[in-house]
């Protein structure tokens, strides 16, 4: 939803339209029409990693890319080997890490809007795991880490197509011998509630977290964060402030103990200071103010003895 005019390519989103079974043709579609009416903007910001770098840099409108994924896997290298000038935003200064030789004009966390996710008026009696089941997720730790601990876990994730069968084989015996609330996905409106109740959103990540959307969700409703040191996790999570950053599951264990240490009240606090959709959007205005005065053509000073231009 937006107050812009929103020209879709597709009527619905493409994840939840289960009769769409290669949205990159839908991309394809959506970058060729882009490209058609660039003329008509200031600047373009794309969204799609790499897909638009050879299209649009055949073109005079200024644009970045934000990156949103994980970018260090073998492919990505000769990628952005070749495309080394096309100006890109990382999403965390650990996202960059793999790719040195990228054209990085500036890191830019995600923000939500102030608003639209507040500490509600209950008490935390549970842990939580929100997100989506797959393997480098770590639900699994999550389990384990409330199992051992003796709190409940109410588990609110999504689980993609491609995790079907990790979930089906792996997860739910887990889940039912450990007695785990399986809620499956919820929506920004149920996020409050169910955030304000836990005394701790666990995020025991095995990958690159590239940002880790969930944390600021969590801090949004004063909820503390345990996260695995991974990725973004220290950039967004400030340990014994709003979480603790801890390396395995025997630390997670750890860090239960000194919950009680920390102000539910600071960190919403922290999370309005660092991370809304407000602070976002001056970033990426200061980025698109950059990028556009560099190509920019420099006005020579006319006078009466020369010719206009």
């Amino acid at each position: 939803m937006t107050s812009a005019q929103l020209d879709a390519v597709w009527p619905r989103a493409l994840r939840l339209d289960g009769s769409v079974r290669d949205p990159n043709a839908l991309h394809m579609v959506m970058l060729e029409r882009v490209y058609q009416r660039a003329a008509e903007f200031d600047f373009i910001h794309c969204h799609l990693d790499y897909y638009p770098f050879s299209l649009f840099s055949r073109q005079p409108v200024p644009f970045v890319t934000t990156l949103h994924g994980r970018l260090d896997l073998p492919e990505h290298q000769p990628v952005f080997d070749m495309f080394s000038t096309i100006p890109v935003v990382s999403i965390s200064n650990a996202q960059r890490r793999p790719l040195p030789q990228a054209h990085w004009v500036r890191t830019v966390h995600h923000g939500l809007p102030q608003t639209l996710l507040q500490p509600k008026p209950v008490k935390p009696s549970y842990f939580a795991f929100l997100g989506r089941i797959a393997p480098e997720k770590g639900v699994d730790r999550a389990i384990r880490i409330a199992e051992h601990c003796g709190v409940p876990l109410k588990v609110a994730a999504k689980v993609d197509n491609v995790d079907r069968e990790y979930f089906e084989e792996q997860i739910q015996p887990m889940m039912k011998a450990a007695k785990v609330d399986y809620i499956g996905e919820i929506n920004d409106a149920q996020k409050s509630e169910f955030l304000s109740g836990a005394m701790v959103l666990l995020v025991p990540i095995d990958w690159p977290e590239p940002f880790g959307l969930v944390m600021i969700e969590a801090m949004a409703c004063g909820t503390p964060v345990i996260a695995f040191n991974r990725g973004s996790v220290p950039e967004v999570i400030e340990d014994g402030l709003t979480g603790f950053i801890v390396e395995d599951i025997n630390g997670a264990i750890g860090a239960v103990d000194r919950l009680s240490h920390l102000s539910r009240q600071k960190i919403r606090r922290r999370f309005e200071e660092r991370f809304t959709a407000r602070r976002m959007a001056q970033d990426y205005l200061a980025v698109y103010r950059c990028l556009t005065d560099k190509i920019a053509p420099h006005l020579r000073l006319v006078t009466d003895d020369a010719p206009a231009l």
